[in-house]
């Protein structure tokens, strides 16, 4: 089944592997730099999963996870958090934001698949 994943992430290198893993697999994926750019992207992409960082300029990973989900349409798709944060207090706030779920980087492109896999079936 092919997804259509947003992926969102201040890191050019990240964005690259993202791509490369998540087209390998037959998804359709679009790219955003920061939360701001990847709001911008969101009906135009219509996605059924989005993977976003928590450190980025402009719009931080809470603050886009929150205007998603303030968007009805976008209140029940996955959103999985992909960061080199690992601390609890963070999750928390991730999860309490709308988070469906926690990769930690670097992240295995096969684990990432199947977790996205996953939480969109």
């Amino acid at each position: 089944m092919t997804l259509r994943v947003l992926a969102v992430d201040d890191s050019r290198t990240i964005r690259d592997l993202l791509r490369m893993a998540l087209s390998e697999a037959g998804h359709a994926v679009a790219l955003a730099e920061d939360g701001q750019q990847g709001l911008n992207l969101l009906d135009e992409t219509d996605p059924d999963v989005i993977i976003s960082d928590i450190n980025m300029p402009r719009l931080d990973g809470f603050g886009f996870i929150e205007a998603v989900r303030a968007r009805d349409r976008f209140r029940a798709t996955p959103i999985l958090i992909l960061t080199t944060e690992s601390a609890p207090e963070l999750k928390a706030r991730a999860r309490a934001a709308g988070a469906t779920g926690w990769i930690v980087k670097p992240f295995d492109a096969a684990k990432l698949i199947r977790a996205i896999d996953m939480v969109a079936g």
